[in-house]
């Protein structure tokens, strides 16, 4: 494993781990969760990306700031992740890396992250997200409890707060500055579900007895994908809960892993 910084920031960087073989090998980028928030690191993800080295894929396990830190939140969180994921260019030269078979693989808000890259190309050309005209092409995407209608979770989490008379907190608020009604624009570009279609292979994976992020929004996220006209897989784990899903001793990690080497497969 080789820690590498993409950017010059101390949370600008991601843990390169390579497999055996002489490559070029298929690129599994990897991205924790945590709602976006600090103190959550990559190290959620430290097994997920070591399981995956194993199987025979480069891992590119990211790390990002997060909301709490100096430049997370908007937009640094998502510029962030966004610099990572092209910063593949670069160690391409160094590395023996196929950046034809790119996946991606995110869990939670990392799952938002994750799909959000491989809608990238979709992000209006004025957006604060925008900062290239060719973004690293992603070939599939994971989404383990991905939170991809930032919309509506935000819905969730305040209508949670005030049916239980709780003081607001409201993680999609922090990442995005603001509400949906406020932030419209904002929204429109960072919501995987508003740039739809993307015209990317994805993979959607939840678990039914989930308390975190409701397996609603990967159902809705599922309708409104298809019925754009991507092709789109959405796999409902019933004995399932939140963390499961990154248990690589779990048998959710087994169907997941069966899913990230037939996404590289076509």
């Amino acid at each position: 494993m080789e820690k590498i910084f993409y950017g010059e920031n101390e949370n600008q960087f991601g843990e390169l781990r390579l497999p055996k073989g002489d490559g070029p090998h298929p690129v599994a980028i990897v991205i924790h969760g945590g709602f976006w928030r600090n103190p959550f690191t990559l190290e959620l993800m430290s097994e997920v990306a070591e399981d995956l080295t194993e199987s025979g894929f480069a891992t590119w396990n990211i790390e990002y700031r997060r909301t709490g830190q100096e430049g997370g939140g908007w937009s640094g969180t998502l510029t962030d992740v966004a610099k990572a994921s092209d910063y593949l260019n670069t160690l391409a030269e160094t590395y023996p890396l196929n950046l034809e078979k790119v996946v991606t693989i995110g869990h939670s808000a990392g799952g938002h992250l994750a799909t959000w890259l491989a809608a990238r190309h979709r992000i209006d050309r004025n957006s604060e997200l925008y900062i290239t005209e060719h973004p690293l092409l992603i070939h599939g995407v994971i989404s383990l409890a991905g939170v991809n209608d930032l919309e509506m979770m935000h819905g969730v989490h305040h209508y949670r707060d005030k049916v239980l008379s709780l003081e607001p907190n409201n993680p999609t608020a922090e990442l995005m500055g603001g509400s949906p009604e406020d932030m419209p624009e904002r929204y429109k570009n960072a919501s995987p579900v508003e740039l739809l279609p993307l015209g990317v292979q994805q993979v959607l994976v939840h678990g039914s007895l989930d308390v975190h992020v409701p397996i609603g929004i990967s159902d809705h996220y599922h309708r409104e994908a298809e019925g754009a006209g991507d092709f789109v897989k959405f796999i409902e784990l019933p004995a399932a809960e939140h963390f499961m899903l990154t248990d690589v001793n779990s048998f959710a990690w087994e169907t997941i892993k069966e899913e990230i080497l037939l996404l590289v497969q076509h």
